[in-house]
């Protein structure tokens, strides 16, 4: 479902909050490539973040070895430092101005059990984790979808 931004003052830190389980792959992807164009372009006041709505303890590392090969291959530097995934918390939905789940089947269902308040409004895509979809398939599509929500906020400023 197509969403619009949350309005917020003028001034303020307008954040992107990209969900899906882990916080380790597609999210974290779609955050980085998100400020990557934020800062390629010098759209002022706007990040992305990300969370997950389900962590792995046993994710070796901070990031997917497909993410960082993905970002590799599009030549987008990694942030430094480079951070574990996190948790959503209540206080992330507050503060983002813009929600996005990357796959509704998967996190729909979580969001209702967890932030029932919120669950609608999250805009859903339909990208598919590891055990339905390569990364050659998954993190194109999520990069797709991540350039068509950019460009309907750059529309959405004027």
């Amino acid at each position: 479902m197509e969403r619009t931004p949350n309005p917020q003052p003028a001034g303020q830190r307008h954040v992107v909050l990209f969900l899906c389980t882990g916080n380790y792959y597609r999210s974290r992807f779609a955050e980085i490539y998100f400020n990557w164009l934020a800062r390629r372009d010098h759209l002022v006041g706007w990040s992305a973040d990300s969370r997950g709505l389900a962590l792995d303890p046993l994710n070796p590392g901070p990031l997917s070895v497909h993410t960082r090969r993905y970002l590799e291959q599009l030549e987008i530097p990694l942030p430094e430092p480079l951070r574990m995934p996190q948790d959503v918390a209540e206080e992330d939905f507050r503060t983002a101005r813009w929600v996005v789940a990357l796959k509704e089947a998967e996190h729909r269902p979580l969001m209702q059990r967890r932030f029932p308040l919120w669950a609608e409004q999250v805009e859903y895509w339909r990208v598919h984790d590891l055990d339905c979809a390569l990364p050659s398939k998954a993190l194109p599509q999520v990069k797709g979808h991540v350039d068509e929500l950019y460009s309907r906020l750059l529309q959405s400023l004027g």
